[in-house]
């Protein structure tokens, strides 16, 4: 994921209430990929981006998609 992504992420994470951290894995080296941590300090933390980005696209998904009901064209 870039910067542009994680950003994006780090909106959802906030939007669905579960907490990390997005973070490059170097942070010398913000240009490279980037994870999301469980806590921001970088000798402690501990890498959760596979667990949350499944978390994320499943709450995504059930959101965005309709599960029953009727589209009903309004005339203008």
């Amino acid at each position: 994921m870039d910067e542009n992504e994680a950003r994006q992420l780090a909106n959802t994470l906030h939007r669905l209430g579960i907490r990390g951290i997005v973070s490059p894995e170097d942070l010398d080296n913000p240009d490279g990929q980037w994870r999301v941590y469980d806590r921001s300090d970088p000798v402690v933390r501990r890498d959760i981006t596979d667990a949350v980005l499944t978390i994320v696209s499943g709450k995504s998904r059930t959101a965005a998609v309709p599960t029953r009901g009727f589209v009903v064209p309004v005339p203008r």
